[in-house]
């Protein structure tokens, strides 16, 4: 298994460092160079590659420092999104090999048109699609689109590891306490997340096991879930009860 460490950027990114065995590494969606060059030099580490889901800026903006300062870099991103300084396209499907590691590419478009993630040694790299307790907002793809992106992500192995690029947990739990307020296993969720982050800890990785079994998106067809959202769509689809819980979060 590669060890992964968790570089904070900005008020709440982060940026996930994946190492191997030979003082070599990667960066997942740099945002900003300056931690993770800061990080290199601290652990006198090598960047040989960096994976982006897709182009907003707080997920590349680093990118073009850190190819200045590594030319040597592999920079590997989504086929169908505007980043100049990619060197490998990839779309859902392919495959890549990482320090040993197989890693498949999804498509998980709904956030952007062309978001894509990571799956591989028994983790998930999936941008803004899914974060604990919560997922995405839906930028430029559809509704359905991000509904069937997280309906794949639910379909991966439970003890799945999954590396969310915000901490955005415990505002995500407030409102998946609106929506099941007496989900025994979301109140004592709340109540760790509440204890790590008083310590200043990150609440990532989650995995898929405790997703499903906290975070509203991916329990569409929950009584509590459809019960919640009866004022809100008067059908009871999982595509309909996605984006009535969507658009509910939207002004929560």
């Amino acid at each position: 298994m590669l060890p992964v460490k968790s570089i904070p950027a900005f008020n709440d990114n982060y940026i996930w460092l994946i190492e191997n065995s030979q003082q070599g590494c990667a960066v997942v969606d740099p945002g900003d160079a300056q931690p993770v060059l800061d990080y290199l030099a601290k652990h006198n580490l090598e960047l040989e590659a960096i994976l982006i889901t897709h182009h907003h800026n707080d997920h590349i903006g680093g990118v073009a420092e850190l190819v200045r300062q590594n030319p040597n870099v592999d920079v590997l991103g989504p086929l169908n999104e505007p980043i100049p300084t990619v060197t490998q396209t990839l779309q859902g499907g392919d495959q890549f090999e990482l320090f040993g590691e197989r890693f498949l590419v999804l498509d998980l478009e709904g956030h952007t048109s062309g978001h894509i993630g990571f799956v591989g040694d028994g983790k998930l790299f999936c941008g803004d699609v899914l974060f604990s307790g919560g997922c995405g907002r839906v930028f430029e793809g559809t509704m359905e689109q991000m509904w069937q992106s997280l309906d794949k992500l639910a379909k991966l192995p439970i003890e799945t590891e999954v590396y969310c690029a915000h901490e955005y947990t415990l505002s995500n739990l407030a409102f998946a306490l609106a929506v099941e307020p007496e989900n025994p296993h979301l109140l004592a969720y709340r109540d760790e997340v509440i204890r790590l982050r008083g310590l200043e800890r990150p609440t990532l990785p989650t995995t898929i096991e405790l997703e499903k079994r906290i975070n509203p998106f991916l329990r569409l067809e929950e009584v509590a879930v459809l019960k919640s959202v009866t004022n809100r769509t008067p059908a009871n689809d999982p595509l309909s009860v996605f984006t009535a819980l969507r658009e509910w979060k939207n002004e929560f």
